[in-house]
Formats: C-alpha cells, sequence, structure tokens
C-alpha cells in the first residue's frame, strides 16, 4: 500500500484534551481511530484511550497482515471498548462509566470500511467533493433530518452537543457501518472530531485540499478551526489519509507499507504521556494507565 497520513490532537481552549487518535498499518491494511471522550476530571480522558487503544491493539493482534472481516473487526473491536469502560468503572467505584464518541476506519484491498459511534465525522473526499459522510448520532442531526434546522446551523445550535449514541452509556452503543467503499487515486479521508469539523464547513475542507496536499491543507485546516472557535476552542482532532496505490508521483508525507516485514506493525498512538493534560498530576497518569490496561486486558485472547 502507499499512501499519505497525518495525525493531530490539540486542546484548544480547554483544560485538558480528553481527545485520542490512533493510526496502525501493516503491510496489507491501516487502520485510523479518532475518539472524544466525555466527563470530568480524568474520565474524558480515559474513555477515548481505552476505546483508541482497544481497537489499535486489537488491529495489532488481528492484521496478519490484513483483517479477514474489517467490519466484523470494527462492530467487535467498538463493542469491547464499552465493555471495557465498565470494567473501568467497577474498578473505580464510579456510578455511572465514562463515556466517548468514536469513528474507525479500516483500508484493505484498495477499500474503507467504517464505522462510528456518536458525532465524531469521517468525510469522503475526491475531487474537491464530499463523496461521503457519517450521519451524527446527535439531537441536533435529528433536528437536519426533520428539516428543522439547516445544515450551517449545526455548529452554533444550543443541542449540538446532546448526543444519544455512545461508548460507555447504560445501553450497548449502536455502532453504524458504512458500506465497503472503493478507493481512487488522491481519495482522502478524513476522521476528525466535532471540535475540529465544528467549526469548517464542507467548502472549506474540500477547497483547501484543492489547494494544497494533506500534509499542509490540514494543519491549515486545523489553524482555522481554532482561530474560528476563538478563546473556547473545543479539542480539536484529526487523522487524514491520501490515497496513492497507484501514483506515479510521490505525496509528501509518503508511507509505502512494502518496507515491512510480512507480520509487522507500525503504530501512532497518543497517549498520556503525550497528550497537554495539562491538570493530571503523574500519580494519577500513572494510575490512570494501568488501569487501563486491566481494563482492556480482561478484553483481549490470552497467549497460549
Amino acid at each position: 500500500m502507499r499512501f499519505s497520513i497525518f495525525q493531530e490532537s490539540r486542546k484548544g481552549g480547554r483544560e485538558s484534551n480528553q481527545d485520542r487518535t490512533s493510526y496502525a498499518y501493516t503491510r496489507d491494511a491501516l487502520l485510523m481511530v479518532v475518539a472524544d471522550g466525555m466527563g470530568g476530571h480524568l474520565h474524558g480522558e480515559v474513555a477515548s484511550q481505552i476505546a483508541a487503544q482497544l481497537l489499535t491493539e486489537a488491529f495489532q493482534r488481528e492484521a496478519k497482515p490484513k483483517l479477514a472481516d474489517p467490519f466484523g473487526f470494527l462492530q467487535k473491536s467498538i463493542t469491547d471498548a464499552h465493555f471495557a469502560l465498565g470494567d473501568y468503572a467497577k474498578t473505580r467505584n464510579l456510578i455511572e462509566s465514562p463515556r466517548t464518541t468514536c469513528v474507525a476506519c479500516v483500508v484493505q484491498d484498495s477499500t474503507a470500511f467504517w464505522a462510528h459511534v456518536g458525532d465524531s465525522r469521517l468525510y469522503h473526499i475526491r475531487e474537491g467533493r464530499i463523496q461521503a459522510q457519517t450521519r451524527d448520532h446527535s439531537r441536533v442531526q435529528m433536528l437536519v433530518d426533520q428539516g428543522r434546522v439547516r445544515e450551517e446551523a449545526v455548529a452554533a445550535h444550543p443541542d449540538r452537543n446532546k448526543i444519544f449514541n455512545c461508548i460507555g452509556a447504560g445501553t450497548l452503543p449502536q455502532v453504524e457501518l458504512s458500506k465497503p467503499a472503493l478507493l481512487r487515486e488522491d481519495d482522502t479521508l478524513i476522521l476528525c472530531t466535532d471540535g475540529w469539523w465544528g467549526p469548517l464547513s464542507g467548502k472549506l475542507i474540500t477547497a483547501a485540499l484543492l489547494k494544497n496536499d494533506l500534509i499542509k491543507a490540514i494543519p491549515e485546516l486545523l489553524d482555522l478551526a481554532e482561530l474560528r472557535a476563538g478563546a473556547d476552542s473545543d479539542n480539536l482532532s484529526v487523522v487524514a489519509m491520501t490515497w496513492a496505490e497507484k501514483h506515479v508521483r510521490t505525496l509528501a508525507g509518503e508511507v509505502s507499507t512494502q518496507t515491512l516485514v510480512l507480520n509487522g506493525v507500525s503504530t501512532q498512538l497518543e497517549d498520556f504521556s503525550h497528550a497537554d493534560d495539562s491538570d493530571l498530576s503523574d500519580e494519577e497518569i500513572e494510575r490512570a494507565i494501568q488501569e487501563i490496561r486491566a481494563a482492556i486486558r480482561k478484553h483481549m485472547p490470552q497467549k497460549p
């Protein structure tokens, strides 16, 4: 496989960053994940960390070097993350589990398979147009579907943050799966939290990608989203990939997976050591890492 990929997460105007991003690839498959945690002190960070880390570790284990069933993998891994959050809540004696939205995408055989829960989005962009876009699991999206709110007014609507489907709630998350999407040269996939897409229109996003390559366009869009949101900017995070399987020229930031050994995996996972969580003490971070590890371990097959 050949592709260009970019990942970044910023805390914006918030005290801590409750978003997590990740990508991992083998010779024949790529996984991208974005999660947006919800909750008070520490809990939002834990929720998104568990989702991103569990999916990434499951991919590392199962992609040998491809996944047998991409949609089955996404459905099961997201559901496992839900139960892992429940285990974490029991360990901490919490009244309710921490919660997170999540969008994840697998690319293999030149085809993209994605799934989402909540209002973290995926955009599939081709030749300056949005080919496909996930539908938010939110109160305001229901109003859009009913024709009571214009799409352009979503970002400023008072009910924008009312999510009715997430990982970690009292009921199982309803994992929405895409249809398989065959990728063409220069197609771009963008996975992002609402802090990124909220201040940006579809036209702004597509225009930026027409003007510049991924490695330049996405940081500029991060800057613009942060500027437009102002001092109260939410956390904003994105993982974006441009497909270049048979491209005659080399793209900026291009990755060729042929350099990997057959069952090798390359991984970039945001965690507590990289996220800007200035309100957490070293002791809180260390304890959270250990508890996250324990919660995830229960849902991973034991080595013989």
